[in-house]
């Protein structure tokens, strides 16, 4: 007798499987920034964010949780069982053989709270992703800011220390015209020397700086990098509700833990759907009976979730616990974020008041103070070592500026990591270009006959 299902294996083995080809990633075309005149923050950020190796491997991870969604909300595979006798090989009535074909149906409302469950735990991956976007965005200003700041301290540096080679030959003119000592020449070189010393530890301290930036790039350390562009000019930070509606909206951190808690409430609603059964679902051929209205069968399997061992209340207990887990973190990461933007507006108006009292008050009045102490020793009227306090004091004054200037541009990272999103760029001013009418600028203005 011929058996209708006996081809039916055969036809299963030689099932192929389907290749999914990937597409190579394309390498990146963005420019070097070896080719750049002047670095900005912002091409330094867009760098980061484009080599990252860290981002990148984050990115992979949101990508692959997306991918899981789908599997999550679909039904397992069905199942294929044969079995065959061999003894019958070559009987009377043929090979006998017996195949089930079954598929499992979860109890209904299981595949969404799964497709749930997966979908938050992407999202999660997806706000972790730009949660680490928005710490490299402030790493980089923040070492962008240090990288301007070595640059405009070395110029100056190098501006006093032209200054004190001019200081030392008037001094030297003094000394021959009987109206000076000659410790006031070997004072200007003490301070030359010294400055000198402070240019050598700037230099080391550029290196580290280099190296820091060269490491989020994923370059070499040594990779040599564009002078800095531009810092903002500092200006008022958006209100203190302003920035807390942002953070408490829109901060990936608290998204993520949001996230968490969805995804531990889908676990929850799966926990307590355990306590109904599943079924499975079958219909077979089996050629061992020998009455054939025996032989097609259907079925139906029910588990019995019985809780006797207390596994499904402790499952759902675990997750009801896990919400609550959550929730309390989101609450401590909410109060963490307020207290964080209340500092860091603090910071971004102090170091913004610093810069402008430099810039407004004590820039001009040390300039001032310098010019009057080189003019009176000219004249014969001071000393030198009101000269030398005077330019110690001037460079003290410019050094402070550049601080904090670079510490605000800092503190303004700092702010915009803390709401959760950049706060929009500023007015830029020359960083690697010293201030119009610096005390060396007057200097040379009164050199001019």
């Amino acid at each position: 007798m011929h058996n209708p299902i006996g081809g039916l294996m055969a036809l299963v083995v030689f099932i192929a499987p389907l290749v999914a080809f990937a597409v190579l990633p394309q390498p990146e075309n963005s420019q070097s920034l070896q080719e750049d005149e002047a670095l900005t923050a912002e091409q330094l950020v867009d760098a980061v964010l484009t080599r990252n190796p860290g981002l990148k491997g984050l990115a992979a991870a949101a990508a692959a949780a997306n991918y899981r969604i789908a599997p999550a909300g679909a039904l397992d595979d069905p199942m294929l069982t044969y079995a065959g006798a061999p003894e019958t090989a070559g009987g009377p009535r043929g090979f006998q053989e017996r195949v089930e074909l079954s598929q499992t149906l979860p109890w209904p409302g299981k595949l969404g709270l799964r497709e749930d469950a997966a979908r938050a735990r992407a999202e999660g991956e997806e706000q972790s992703l730009a949660d680490r976007r928005l710490a490299l965005m402030a790493a980089a200003k923040g070492l962008f800011a240090e990288w301007a700041y070595i640059h405009r301290t070395l110029q100056i540096k190098h501006a006093h220390r032209d200054l004190l080679v001019e200081l030392r030959r008037v001094a030297e003119t003094q000394y021959a015209a009987g109206r000076a000592r000659q410790q006031d020449v070997l004072q200007a070189e003490v301070e030359a020397a010294r400055i000198d010393t402070d240019i050598v530890t700037h230099r080391r301290h550029q290196r580290e700086v280099r190296a820091m930036i060269n490491g989020l790039l994923n370059r070499p350390p040594q990779s040599p990098l564009p002078p800095p562009a531009a810092l903002p000019t500092p200006v008022e930070p958006p209100s203190l509700p302003a920035l807390q509606e942002v953070a408490l909206g829109e901060h990936p951190e608290l998204r993520q833990i949001q996230a968490r808690i969805a995804e531990a409430s889908a676990r929850h609603g799966l926990a307590e759907k355990d306590y109904f059964p599943d079924f499975k679902l079958s219909a077979g051929y089996n050629s061992l009976w020998m009455d054939t209205d025996q032989r097609w069968t259907v079925g139906l399997t029910v588990n019995l979730p019985f809780d006797f061992s207390g596994k499904r209340s402790a499952s759902r207990n675990a997750a009801e616990a896990d919400v609550m887990r959550y929730q309390w973190q989101l609450t401590d990461r909410e109060a963490q974020l307020l207290a964080q933007l209340e500092q860091g507006r603090a910071q971004v108006q102090e170091t913004g008041d610093i810069v402008a009292i430099h810039q407004q008050r004590l820039l001009p009045l040390a300039e001032e103070s310098l010019n009057a102490a080189v003019a009176d020793y000219r004249a014969g009227q001071g000393s030198f070592l009101t000269v030398i306090d005077a330019e110690r004091q001037q460079l003290r004054t410019e050094y402070n500026l550049a601080r904090a200037h670079a510490d605000y541009l800092r503190a303004l990272a700092a702010l915009e990591r803390a709401a959760g999103r950049p706060l929009g760029s500023a007015l830029p001013i020359p960083a690697n270009q010293a201030p119009a009418g610096t005390a060396v600028d007057a200097h040379k203005q009164e050199k001019r006959p």
